[in-house]
């Protein structure tokens, strides 16, 4: 049985976990909060935990090393500060994934970017529909108030995770076949070549920070009030009209965004 420490026996004994090791050279010179530190970081190495796995809670790791939670809490804040973990509020603390670099460009394509990045690029769709346009969708489209537009809502995943909900919106006069054309290939790019639009490029981007609302945070797998990165973009055809009023909402420590020169950001 792994046994608690004492002040006759100082050291730690982590117990028989097959996928690190009990001890470290030189233990009985080690504080137990770095022993645990190091049996947790090979682990890591030795990839028992992924990317983005959830580690056991700490009542389970203060089991498994026969220790306190304060120590264990110590073991895992050294991680953290390590930037091998993260502690997301009420869900747990996870192994840290490498950030997707994102590119915000004069084109910028989701599927382009994701690609480049060697992941696989995909989009669930939430909402497909014509309405009327609200005071800020017809401003930004250069539209009379009240004008029909096409609204594509949904999710944007890498390699099957959530990294952004997005709100894109378009003219429904000029492109009236857009929706059966997302609807089918659930790419702007491809729609709108569809529709006769070869080529369209990035106008503006505003970058802003803000909080996981329930809905937003339940579609991207987050908790709620976990940070954001919001884009708020126009995108115009050659001529400078605009063709594109999009809103997306990033997953904060899922995506580095990376903005060029040219990208049209004020």
């Amino acid at each position: 049985m792994p046994q608690r420490p004492t002040p006759d026996n100082p050291t730690l004994d982590t117990g028989p976990e097959p996928q690190s090791p009990t001890r470290v050279p030189g233990a009985e010179d080690v504080a137990i909060w770095q022993q645990i530190l190091d049996a947790l970081q090979h682990d890591l190495a030795c990839g028992h935990y992924a990317p983005g796995d959830k580690l056991p809670t700490e009542a389970a790791l203060s089991a498994r090393f026969s220790v306190n939670r304060h120590t264990v809490r110590r073991a895992l804040g050294a991680l953290s500060d390590q930037g091998l973990v993260h502690a997301r509020r009420g869900a747990g603390v996870f192994v840290t994934a490498q950030p997707t670099a994102y590119r915000i460009s004069r084109r910028t394509r989701f599927h382009q970017n994701l690609s480049d990045a060697g992941q696989t690029p995909t989009k669930d769709v939430l909402r497909l529909e014509t309405r009327a346009a609200d005071g800020r969708e017809a401003q930004a489209l250069h539209l009379p108030p009240g004008a029909q537009v096409h609204v594509w809502e949904g999710v944007s995943l890498a390699d099957g995770v959530p990294l952004s909900v997005f709100r894109s919106v378009f003219c429904a006069a000029r492109f009236p076949a857009l929706l059966k054309a997302l609807a089918a290939t659930r790419s702007v790019t491809l729609a709108l070549e569809h529709c006769g639009l070869c080529d369209y490029v990035r106008a503006s981007t505003r970058l802003s920070a803000e909080r996981a609302t329930a809905e937003r945070a339940r579609l991207l797998r987050l908790p709620r009030d976990a940070p954001l990165l919001r884009s708020v973009a126009v995108n115009t055809d050659l001529a400078g009209t605009p063709v594109e009023y999009g809103r997306t909402w990033f997953a904060g420590d899922r995506v580095q965004l990376l903005i060029d020169g040219d990208a049209g950001a004020p």
